[in-house]
């Protein structure tokens, strides 16, 4: 593994009564996707926020890139980049002149901060629609043009806080590729999202957080091996449904989820089940199944297995 450069260590945080962080962990290893998952409450935005220096931790260490994120705090600043789940652009000036705006207030020299501003654009393909004003950009457009202000100054870390949110399949598709695009060049990027196909997607690891601490971490087909396999049964007749979960109940020892009216979806046991027992014994209870297929579980289902909530299929 990669030497880690972000590194968390018994982080607490309380706001009065409320204990957001109750000794978080986390180790981020140098030019990879970190995802962040949690339900809302979990301490996700908390914890991201000490480690950009926005809060100090009530006890606890974090060090981005070797820098301590209280007694270094300027360092580390230096260090990263943080875009926030909402653009937060002049949508009065350009394309062109928001990056420049930003470089300059980053204190880059004039020529340099022109320089480093058509760089940006060129490569993130928004050198067309450099001199329009922002208000007349797209959703995704806009976005890209918030997260290419945080490379101004080249940052080691990037913190994306939930960076696709309302943005449609394509404009989503964009912004992922861009990520993916600063990860090959070394950048390490530490991802919140409430999309879980788009932590699947970009992750490299992930870290589960729930009521304060890191309750499961690994690369996403790792995290998915830990809850087995799953069947899913499409019956002919939905009025088999009843039988159908009584007979999967009893074969993999879990009561099975309906996701529709003629659809079931188990969770099978480790030690596995061969798919033609299964129809055998559906079929000796007298469930005709129109389809019966193996599958790995997804990543919503993994989240909500690990953070006790009650399985549905969205």
């Amino acid at each position: 593994m990669a030497d880690p450069i972000v590194v968390a260590e018994g982080l607490h945080k309380s706001f009065g009564d409320t204990q957001a962080l109750r000794g978080l962990d986390l180790s981020v290893p140098r030019g990879t996707v970190c995802g962040v998952l949690g339900p809302n409450g979990a301490g996700k935005t908390t914890a991201v926020r000490i480690l950009a220096t926005l809060s100090d931790p009530d006890a606890g260490h974090a060090r981005i890139a070797g820098y301590d994120v209280v007694r270094d705090a300027g360092q580390v600043r230096a260090s990263i980049g943080l875009a926030g789940q909402y653009a937060a652009v002049d949508e009065k000036l350009t394309g062109r002149g928001n990056l420049r705006m930003f470089g300059r207030l980053y204190h880059l020299p004039r020529s340099q901060a022109h320089r480093r501003a058509d760089e940006l654009l060129e490569r993130f393909g928004l050198m067309d629609a450099a001199d329009r004003p922002v208000g007349g950009y797209s959703g995704g457009m806009r976005r890209r043009l918030d997260l290419i202000t945080c490379l101004i100054l080249r940052p080691e870390v990037l913190f994306l806080d939930e960076p696709t949110t309302g943005l449609d399949p394509r404009s989503r598709g964009e912004i992922w590729d861009s990520i993916r695009e600063l990860v090959a060049d070394g950048t390490t990027v530490l991802l919140t999202t409430q999309y879980l196909d788009e932590a699947d997607q970009l992750a490299d690891d992930i870290a589960v957080i729930d009521h304060g601490k890191v309750i499961a971490t690994g690369a996403p087909d790792e995290l998915k091996a830990t809850i087995g396999d799953r069947l899913d049964v499409v019956l002919e007749d939905p009025a088999a449904l009843a039988t159908a979960a009584a007979v999967l109940n009893t074969l993999a020892g879990t009561e099975p989820t309906t996701t529709d009216a003629d659809r079931l979806s188990v969770a099978l046991p480790a030690t596995g089940l061969r798919l033609a027992g299964i129809v055998r014994e559906l079929d000796r209870a007298g469930v005709a199944a129109a389809d019966v297929s193996l599958r790995r579980p997804t990543l919503d289902e993994v989240f909500l297995r690990l953070t006790d909530r009650k399985e549905s299929v969205r």
